[in-house]
């Protein structure tokens, strides 16, 4: 995890403003990197860059199909950590890229930061680290002051420093596999965003206990949901009740080990067998490994639960979430309706 306090010596910082090329909006490249002389406003900083960080656990790495030397911002900050002298030349590559990858039209202008951090805590690992932030939208601001023995009102258009647009940073370490990355992106669900991560930074999700969480938690869903009730006879009961026990295991066991998980949330041999062809499958179509045994990442599954989804959908009348024993729902068929029916057992209600 990381956190504000772990990150210390904030040396370097570099502002240029990137705007949309495809709109023939400039790009202004500062003359040199800012000098960081008050400590309030460093501190301010500090908290602007780091704070949307905190809730994340999720790392990636910078990659490229070709060849990671390839790979433009990776060498970009390789060349800063080689050498802290080269920063300020290599934030004006840094902000040159960003600004041709500026092309949708959607895609807003704004100031892009670059810093430079001597020490920083990840995950209890000590290193320096590289950040690369960019604010896309502006606020108005109400200044109120004393004039006289009278209060005045007047206004100023700035930045929210408790809302970071974007923001990345690299950690020194793990360099031959693309560093250790996280990634900010504050309106990553509309599509002009991903130029973000897909085009300007070219990352990828790294191999982690919780990317290997996430993948497992969403292969486990997928078997229950499509492979199961395709060779058996299954009821959205029976699916909801394997749903909840796979969400029982990813929440109560600290390792996931795909004979343990086949025999306590599934039980019967054909289904387990079923489990193992399955994930052999998940391995080929989706292209990634699928490790036996790994830490579960209790953020990973925390962020993923909701495809546990408990909840018994009848037509437009009814939804019966189902939290506990399965015995304790039955299923049947009224004649005399031609409808379906549940009967649930309960001692008290409330």
């Amino acid at each position: 995890m990381i956190h504000v306090s772990a990150f210390q010596d904030l040396t370097h910082l570099a502002i240029h403003k990137v705007g949309n090329s495809s709109q023939d909006e400039p790009l202004i490249l500062s003359q040199a990197p800012l000098p960081l002389e008050d400590e309030t406003i460093g501190q301010l900083l500090l908290n602007y860059f780091i704070q949307p960080f905190t809730n994340s656990a999720e790392y990636f790495r910078f990659f490229h199909e070709a060849d990671l030397q390839l790979n433009e911002i990776f060498q970009y900050c390789k060349r800063i950590f080689a050498d802290q002298d080269s920063f300020y030349e290599q934030t004006v590559n840094i902000a040159k890229h960003l600004y041709k990858h500026s092309t949708h039209p959607k895609i807003k202008g704004g100031e892009l930061y670059i810093t430079y951090f001597a020490k920083c805590l990840t995950d209890g690992e000590e290193a320096p680290a590289i950040g690369i932030f960019k604010s896309e939208n502006r606020d108005t601001y109400l200044k109120v002051f004393l004039s006289n023995d009278n209060y005045q009102l007047n206004y100023e258009d700035g930045i929210n420093i408790n809302k970071l647009d974007k923001g990345c940073l690299i950690f020194n370490i793990e360099e031959g596999e693309g560093y250790k990355v996280s990634v900010v992106d504050s309106i990553s669900k509309q599509n002009e965003a991903v130029y973000w991560k897909d085009a300007f930074l070219q990352v990828q999700r790294r191999e982690d206990s919780y990317h290997q969480t996430e993948t497992v938690v969403n292969m486990c869903k997928l078997f229950i949901q499509e492979k199961l009730p395709s060779e058996y006879e299954m009821t959205r009961v029976d699916q909801v009740d394997l749903l909840n026990k796979s969400a029982a295991y990813f929440k109560e066991k600290e390792q996931f080990q795909v004979e343990e998980f086949a025999n306590e949330v599934l039980g019967h041999p054909d289904a387990i067998e079923s489990f193992k062809e399955y994930k052999q499958h998940f391995e080929q179509e989706y292209r990634q490994q699928v490790p036996d045994e790994f830490d579960i990442s209790a953020p990973a599954f925390k962020k993923q639960q909701k495809v546990f989804k408990s909840v018994l959908k009848l037509d437009r009348n009814f939804h019966v979430y189902i939290h506990g024993d399965r015995e304790m729902i039955e299923r049947g068929y009224d004649e005399a309706t031609n409808m379906h029916y549940y009967k649930l057992l309960f001692e008290n209600e409330s």
